[in-house]
């Protein structure tokens, strides 16, 4: 178990890297957020990709896995 010095007002542990799983989950999302604004950019730039877009099918489907991801999750705490 990792034990943690909470300091004179128990606020500054919290900013710690001792244990945390920020600097893990920012090797995998730091190179992931460069690249699709490298794709945003150049997609956004280039007059051949202006007409794509997901249109209502793609709406539709964002919609559909929200509710049931928010659905399961509810499920999964009420138990």
């Amino acid at each position: 178990m990792i034990q943690y010095d909470p300091g004179k007002w128990s606020v500054f542990f919290a900013c710690s890297l001792r244990g945390s799983v920020f600097p893990k989950a920012f090797v995998w999302a730091a190179p992931c957020s460069a690249l699709s604004l490298c794709l945003h950019t150049y997609l956004h730039n280039n007059a051949n990709f202006q007409e794509i877009s997901a249109g209502d099918v793609g709406a539709s489907v964002l919609s559909g896995f929200t509710f049931i991801l928010g659905f399961l999750v509810v499920f999964r705490s009420q138990q």
